[in-house]
């Protein structure tokens, strides 16, 4: 691109990150919409606000053969975005591009793999981590947010604060995490956190106002699940039998 086309690109991919904003897009959702304007704008080294219907029938027939589907679907909605919002347009041919419905049915584990599970995650943060995600089915960025007022105790009920959709719901607290929640923030005591940045000192953690880091979650998840020889894609499963082993090695 020319200075010229650089400067416009620039001007319409920053007004493009703002109707993001105030439409309330979460950030995961503006990165990646954002990542579809630069992505097909490198491809032609252009403005997309220049591209043809056919220039875009053929860059996504393309897309489909490099990349899975679901990046196909998230680049098609940020594309239709930025056509809608930014330039003003409603284009048709977007509804051309339909990645295929594929209904699967998540794995469930054994009690004898939850045991492994458990017991093979060594810090007992990361094993109450785990425990709550999966014993309320919630999804990693809820279970990492919950703060102490969240827990009604009395009520057995977890306030998931803007999930997905950005809406608040109520699960079942299951009495076997209530017991392991209490049991993790009395070596913290974070008035606010459940999950505090574990980074320093004891008393670090207890004035720490960010949660655990996600990447270390994630990254403690997976060693875990290899460690064990889980090849199960999803284990969502009620935890029932396994308090003694959330209270074992503590460390």
């Amino acid at each position: 691109m020319n200075p010229t086309e650089v400067n416009r690109f620039n001007e319409l991919y920053q007004r493009h990150l703002r109707l993001l904003k105030l439409q309330g897009k979460s950030k995961k959702t503006i990165d990646a919409y954002s990542r579809a304007v630069r992505r097909v704008s490198e491809h032609f080294d252009c403005c997309p606000d220049q591209l043809t219907p056919e220039q875009l029938e053929i860059y996504f027939a393309e897309l489909v053969e490099t990349h899975s589907w679901s990046t196909v679907k998230v680049d098609r909605n940020g594309l239709q975005f930025y056509w809608r919002y930014v330039l003003k347009l409603d284009w048709q041919w977007v509804n051309i591009i339909k990645p295929p419905k594929i209904h699967t049915i998540p794995d469930i584990l054994t009690l004898v793999e939850i045991e492994k599970l458990i017991g093979a995650t060594r810090k007992l943060r990361y094993r109450v981590f785990l425990l709550t995600t999966y014993s309320m089915g919630l999804r990693l960025e809820e279970a990492l947010s919950l703060q102490v007022w969240d827990i009604d105790a009395d009520r057995k009920k977890v306030h998931i604060r803007r999930g997905k959709g950005h809406k608040d719901r109520l699960v079942p607290l299951p009495d076997l995490t209530l017991l392991a929640l209490r049991a993790l923030w009395k070596k913290h005591h974070n008035p606010n956190l459940i999950f505090p940045n574990a980074n320093g000192s004891p008393e670090t953690i207890q004035k720490a106002t960010t949660h655990m880091d996600r990447g270390g979650a994630q990254k403690a998840m997976k060693v875990v699940v290899a460690e064990c020889g889980i090849k199960k894609k999803s284990i969502y499963t009620p935890f029932a039998t396994v308090l003694p082993l959330i209270y074992s090695n503590a460390a």
